[in-house]
């Protein structure tokens, strides 16, 4: 792997994190030490105050599914898949070295940039698809967010992703919902023949 990729993927977790505190004690090194590709993004955060900065991330990320930094929601939605997905995740982080313990979930983007900084991309090729609705999603929603996402993109792969298709087509649709166990509650209200 790239070790200016490894700096760009280790950045980018910050930059996608939630902005506290923390986040912003982080920001001259995070500015300094990260690549030109981040640049847009470090100046915007810089220059807008913390609370307005941190309210335009909850906006952005904690009210909308289309824009979310689960990547396993991207393919799996809110089904009973998605537990396996969850377990997929923390079987390559251990057979990588690395044991998951963050009070996150394990398909966090933020989490599985910090895991792509040491053991490459392959997570975030696997899940190349869901990270490009994420891309189109917040570009569409005008947000400096989807700079850091777009840099991400253009680490993997190829000029253009094999699986644009794909992505596409998962962005018209949306991803695939379950309802097994909701027949009795279609009852309700319905008179009986």
């Amino acid at each position: 792997m790239r070790t200016d990729h490894a700096v760009l993927y280790q950045a980018a977790a910050h930059c996608l994190a939630y902005p506290d505190a923390e986040f912003h004690e982080r920001l001259p090194l995070l500015t300094t030490a990260a690549p030109p590709a981040l640049g847009g993004f470090l100046a915007h955060a810089a220059a807008t105050d913390p609370r307005e900065l941190a309210a335009h991330y909850v906006q952005v990320f904690d009210f909308k599914n289309r824009h979310s930094l689960y990547l396993s929601w991207w393919r799996d939605g809110d089904t009973r898949r998605r537990g396996m997905s969850l377990v997929r995740f923390k079987e390559v982080y251990r057979a990588h070295g690395m044991e998951f313990t963050g009070e996150e979930l394990p398909d966090f983007l933020p989490a599985v940039l910090e895991f792509s900084a040491h053991a490459g991309p392959l997570l975030l090729e696997d899940h190349r698809s869901g990270l490009e609705l994420l891309r189109l999603a917040l570009s569409d929603f005008g947000t400096p967010y989807a700079e850091v996402v777009d840099a991400v993109c253009s680490t993997l792969p190829g000029p253009s992703p094999k699986d644009r298709a794909e992505a596409l087509a998962l962005a018209r649709s949306g991803p695939p919902r379950e309802d097994v166990g909701l027949e009795p509650f279609a009852l309700i209200g319905e008179r009986p023949s």
